[in-house]
């Protein structure tokens, strides 16, 4: 397009115009983003000095209770409200910046990873399920390839895949934790050494030990690829109605296990479940006996352990996770939180339906 000097010079005094209306964009813009912080520390100070207070009080009543004070309605009706103020405090808290896990700083440094937008954190947290769901599929596709396929490149491209996966996980799992998921415990430790085990698979050299071992463990990346899927198709479903219900955070995830909440409609998967522990059982008995054998070489008795660790482990957070969920304190905290969580949502509807109203009979002007 061919354009004269006289309307390049009329574009170039739109375009000033223009610019001056971005330079007081941005500078409201920046002085926004101070107000920001300013209010994030203030935050931060109310909310410090909510639960130093908070504590004295808790304490207070442990103290009463040491003492045999008799506890009567006074008393129980204030330990429901601390209950409820502590769900709401949580709520809140989920809004604000969280300082980085030792984990991150060593990998990303001092990095804010926290994410105020809550349409940005729902995002995260979807793309990190389907990251998790697509390379499960790739590794099912890889280890159902290796068990016809007998080649050493092929066997590595899974195994590093493995350790790529885990690692990954490792890292998004941790700015979830920072941005409100309320993954910890065991379901963290086990990415973590599941990276460990990729990580030695992938240096354990192609000798007699390796052939005899390399079809078991194609078969369980093969059924845990699939128990996963499972997983999430459930997890996914049940988080779902829960947080439609306002009985979950929004930020929740699904994992590869089991958790309190996935209750209803788990008998069909639970046998899957513990099929893939009793899998993780035989692949270290496995490894036990290859120990023995002329040609192992370290990594056989290391694996061996770490797959024992795995099963123990998990095994131990199913029945564990059964036991909790039947205990009573669990239970009547849980409520309160819902209540605390309805109670909020309660107020922003009112304020919602009042706002419509005043717009709907607000006499129009002509």
């Amino acid at each position: 397009m061919n354009m004269e000097v006289s309307e390049c010079l009329k574009e170039w005094e739109d375009l000033i115009v223009d610019y001056k209306r971005l330079e007081t964009i941005n500078k409201e813009y920046a002085t926004k983003l101070e107000e920001v912080g300013e209010l994030q520390a203030s935050c931060f100070k109310e909310l410090n000095h909510q639960k130093y207070r908070m504590s004295i009080i808790t304490n207070a009543l442990k103290r009463l209770e040491k003492k045999g004070h008799t506890k009567d309605e006074r008393i129980a009706n204030l330990e429901k409200e601390i209950m409820k103020r502590k769900a709401m405090l949580h709520e809140i808290e989920a809004t604000l910046p969280k300082q980085n896990s030792l984990y991150l700083k060593i990998i990303l440094g001092n990095v804010n990873v926290s994410i105020l937008n809550k349409n940005d954190k729902f995002k995260y947290k979807d793309e990190y399920e389907k990251f998790k769901l697509i390379l499960s599929a790739i590794a099912f596709v890889l280890a159902v390839a290796n068990l016809y396929i007998d080649f050493r490149p092929l066997q590595l491209i899974l195994i590093f895949l493995l350790v790529w996966y885990y690692c990954t996980l490792t890292i998004r799992e941790s700015i979830l934790k920072v941005n409100g998921s309320r993954i910890k415990g065991w379901w963290r430790l086990h990415h973590f050494i599941s990276t460990v085990v990729a990580g030695i698979l992938l240096i354990w050299p192609q000798n007699e030990s390796w052939e005899e071992f390399k079809h078991t463990f194609m078969w369980f990346i093969a059924y845990i690829s699939v128990v996963q899927y499972m997983q999430f198709r459930y997890q996914s479903g049940v988080l779902y109605r829960l947080k439609a219900l306002g009985a979950r955070h929004n930020m929740d995830i699904t994992i590869e296990g089991f958790h309190s909440w996935m209750w209803r409609g788990l008998s069909y998967l639970l046998p899957f479940l513990f099929g893939g522990y009793i899998f993780q059982l035989y692949i270290a008995y496995t490894l036990y006996h290859l120990s023995y054998n002329p040609d192992a070489t370290w990594q056989v008795p290391y694996l061996a352990v770490l797959f024992l660790t795995l099963h123990v482990c998990n095994t131990y957070t199913i029945f564990n996770t059964m036991y909790k969920k039947n205990h009573l304190r669990g239970a009547l905290k849980l409520r309160y939180k819902l209540r605390a969580i309805a109670y909020r949502l309660s107020n922003e509807i009112a304020e919602l339906d009042q706002k419509w109203r005043q717009n709907k009979f607000e006499p129009k002007q002509d």
